[in-house]
């Protein structure tokens, strides 16, 4: 529990500087015989600045249930 408590509080760290990333996807858009016709568009997720924080609340309870359990 403590492992997956300590694990919980980087990535929500992490959650906090990066705030989301950015993927390319590339999708075909028709094909007329030999002709076809391609989009490149740029996706962004993202999360809240709220879901990192419930995740960094997330694992220091599961630090803290750890530690009163011994």
């Amino acid at each position: 529990m403590r492992t997956v408590g300590i694990i919980l509080i980087i990535v929500g760290i992490i959650m906090l500087v990066t705030r989301g990333f950015d993927f390319r996807k590339k999708e075909k858009v028709a094909e007329i015989g030999p002709v076809e016709i391609n989009k490149e568009e740029t996706k962004h997720v993202g999360w809240s600045t709220y879901a990192a924080g419930a995740v960094i609340v997330a694992g220091f309870v599961l630090v803290l249930v750890d530690r009163r359990k011994k």
